[in-house]
């Protein structure tokens, strides 16, 4: 399979070392999803903790290979900044924010692009993890 028909995901957390721990442990516990292209779009510029559309953007480019985005996000100004992105055309084509648990929607949208999954099915799985009961 090759790299260029994976889903990009992006990770979107007010947090940089969030987004990068949720970017390792869904790469970890996804086996051989070594291929998918995962970033990590976490805090501001300067290393705070907020949202940035320029990290986002960077970030959403750098996994683009063609078959569509996932931006799974945590928070209320990280969904804000990624609808406002859509809404102005500064995301790769075929993206799309994904209403989904941020940890378990992470797990389950790279377990499913790791299977060469394109963007709907990447999408659904990470929004059935909703669903996932705990008890």
């Amino acid at each position: 399979m090759s790299e260029a028909k994976l889903v990009g995901i992006v990770l979107v957390s007010h947090s940089a070392e969030v987004a990068a721990s949720v970017v390792a442990l869904a790469k970890g516990l996804a086996g051989g999803a070594a291929a998918v292209p995962v970033a990590p779009a976490g805090g501001t510029e300067g290393g705070g903790l907020g949202t940035s559309a320029e990290l986002i953007s960077a970030a959403a480019a750098s996994v683009d290979r063609g078959a569509g985005v996932a931006v799974l996000t945590d928070l209320g100004s990280a969904v804000l900044t990624v609808k406002a992105l859509l809404a102005e055309d500064e995301l790769p084509e075929d993206t799309r924010l994904v209403d989904a648990p941020f940890l378990e929607g992470a797990v389950a949208a790279v377990v499913t692009a790791s299977t060469g999954a394109d963007l709907a099915a990447v999408e659904a799985a990470a929004t059935e993890a909703y669903a996932y009961r705990k008890v």
